[in-house]
């Protein structure tokens, strides 16, 4: 039986042993194989955005660079519609692969049989 893991991630740069957590929970579960779905919202968004990722350090972390590759090569990058609109970002001022959609996407992928969310 396959399971989904649905991350949300609310804090970003400010917050980052909380945000590279999620993103290292994310990456991992892609790595073993599991349909992952990562959702940013608030200052998490500017991690979609290129360069952004690459700039960010935490010491004894993977770079979130590599872990935010691993994510978008076997799962699935989602910026939240208001999020991005209040910080002025359209889909050309993110990622390839990156998609923004909003709560009815999000409650969506949530409440399918055989997910797990969490959030960070």
């Amino acid at each position: 039986m396959s399971r989904t893991l649905v991350i949300k991630l609310t804090a970003g740069a400010e917050e980052p042993e909380r945000a590279n957590q999620a993103f290292t929970v994310a990456a991992t579960a892609v790595a073993t194989g599991a349909t992952v779905s990562l959702w940013l919202t608030g200052e998490a968004v500017w991690f979609a955005v290129p360069g952004r990722a690459e700039a960010f350090e935490l010491p004894h972390a993977a770079p979130l660079a590599d872990l935010l590759t691993a994510v978008l090569e076997g799962g699935q990058l989602t910026v939240c519609t208001q999020c991005a609109k209040r910080r002025d970002l359209t889909d050309s001022d993110l990622r390839p692969g990156t998609r923004i959609a909003g709560a009815p996407a999000f409650t969506e992928e949530i409440l399918t049989d055989n997910t797990q969310a969490i959030v960070y």
